[in-house]
């Protein structure tokens, strides 16, 4: 049973009385109301994680004005609650505009019941990941500018470019923080209060891209069970985020290059396109320029997604930055763990400046992390931060089994200008294991 609140907004007695039996015992909670009237006190008492809602409320009105009207009016109160719109009339119009609105799908009645509880469980499971999301991020997707003068230029950049549409490619080494700024550009952007979709472009297989980027329709494959809502849908009205867009191969490159063009997608094994409205941001670890050049990433792509182009400076030429920054780290996390961590000893602040921070800044924090759990007094020692002073590089040799591991991943990463394909097949394991050591490593 999915644990999720489902709260049913319909005026037709006969349906209130068939989902009454049909929907209790599938979601932790459910409520049924017959009209919006009080759907906004409901909307702050409940606390649903799915609104069902009926979009025609006069038996003489089926224009779906009041559906449209009150899903904008649900993603305005409540941006994380995804809105399942209910309606007799199968227009394609109708729908296309609610998902513009940003309803999660749309179920036409007479509705068949596996269809409608797996479109409500989907829209369940996505509403509490996002919740879940926020709530572990709070007080740590806040960006940290420092003061250095590249970070300063950038915070300037970002202050001209956030409130307009334009599209922006993040550029930066691994653990920068390229996706803290692009929450950043969102946040301070007009669609702040609608959603931003995050996309692993790199994590996506090849026979899955056109599905979990544009969506498919029931029966377009083999597994393709019920009508599914790619990602450019998911962020309509919102913001779209392209992560390791640089890993996308080149086949598949065109197809995307298409959708950010027409802005539309056409769902798999449907022939309609729908319309999408989206502000687009796209982060690299790569050098798109170098990628073009060798043939391996198309020029017209890049200067499509490069209108704004910002690059985030690794930390070790930002040094003044590191100890702000592990302050930063530790006020996060005292708090997360209910912890007093007063700062740093002195010994503690010396070794975090002498440290190669390989991993930029989420070495950085991750260290800080494990050092507030583990502290025995109030101050971080290094005997907490469980560092020692970095040799030089060229002194540097692995002593242990993983140290070794990171060092053989570390080098094809750079030998193959970070494409994961190339790597994972010079280390002779498949890309999910490489995903996983990338991560284990903060590579």
């Amino acid at each position: 049973m999915n644990k999720g609140k489902i709260l049913v907004v319909d005026d037709n007695q006969g349906i209130r009385a068939a989902l009454k039996l049909l929907l209790p015992p599938h979601f932790g909670q459910v409520k049924i109301i017959a009209s919006p009237a009080s759907l906004v006190s409901e909307m702050e008492t409940f606390k649903p994680e799915v609104v069902l809602l009926d979009m025609n409320f006069y038996s003489d009105i089926n224009t779906g004005n009041e559906g449209l009207f009150w899903t904008t009016e649900i993603k305005r109160m409540a941006p994380l609650t995804e809105v399942v719109l209910f309606t007799a009339y199968a227009d394609i119009a109708l729908a296309v505009e609610g998902m513009r609105r940003g309803a999660f799908d749309f179920v036409v009645k007479p509705w068949d019941n596996e269809k409608l509880l797996a479109t409500l469980t989907n829209a369940c499971q996505k509403a509490c990941k996002s919740s879940a999301r926020q709530t572990i991020s709070e007080g740590k997707t806040e960006m940290f500018w420092g003061e250095t003068q590249a970070m300063q230029t950038i915070r300037h950049h970002v202050g001209k470019i956030a409130p307009t549409d334009a599209t922006v490619l993040i550029t930066g080494e691994n653990g920068t923080g390229k996706d803290v700024l692009a929450k950043e550009i969102h946040h301070l952007s007009a669609r702040s209060n609608r959603q931003m979709v995050c996309v692993d472009a790199g994590a996506i297989t090849e026979t899955l891209f056109e599905s979990e980027l544009f969506g498919h329709v029931k029966g377009a494959f083999t597994d393709a069970h019920a009508d599914h809502i790619g990602k450019f849908e998911q962020a309509n009205g919102g913001t779209l985020f392209l992560d390791e867009i640089g890993n996308i191969p080149l086949h598949l490159q065109a197809k995307l290059l298409r959708a950010i063009q027409n802005r539309s997608v056409t769902k798999v094994g449907d022939s309609k396109a729908i319309p999408i409205d989206i502000r687009l941001i796209c982060a690299t670890n790569m050098d798109l320029e170098t990628m073009v050049k060798e043939g391996r990433f198309r020029e017209d792509l890049y200067y499509r997604i490069n209108t704004m182009p910002l690059h985030l400076p690794p930390l070790r030429e930002r040094k003044t930055d590191i100890l702000p920054l592990a302050e930063f780290f530790i006020r996060q996390f005292n708090e997360k763990y209910h912890r007093d961590i007063k700062g740093l000893s002195e010994q503690g602040r010396e070794v975090l400046e002498n440290q190669q921070w390989s991993g930029n800044i989420r070495e950085l924090q991750n260290c800080i992390e494990k050092a507030v759990i583990l502290a025995e007094g109030n101050l971080l020692t290094p005997n907490d931060l469980q560092i020692k002073t970095s040799p030089k590089p060229a002194e540097m040799c692995p002593q242990t089994l993983e140290e070794m591991e990171e060092k053989a991943v570390r080098e094809a990463m750079e030998r193959h200008n970070g494409n994961l394909t190339m790597v994972a097949k010079s280390l002779n394991i498949s890309r999910p294991t490489l995903y996983s050591k990338l991560k284990k490593y903060g590579i």
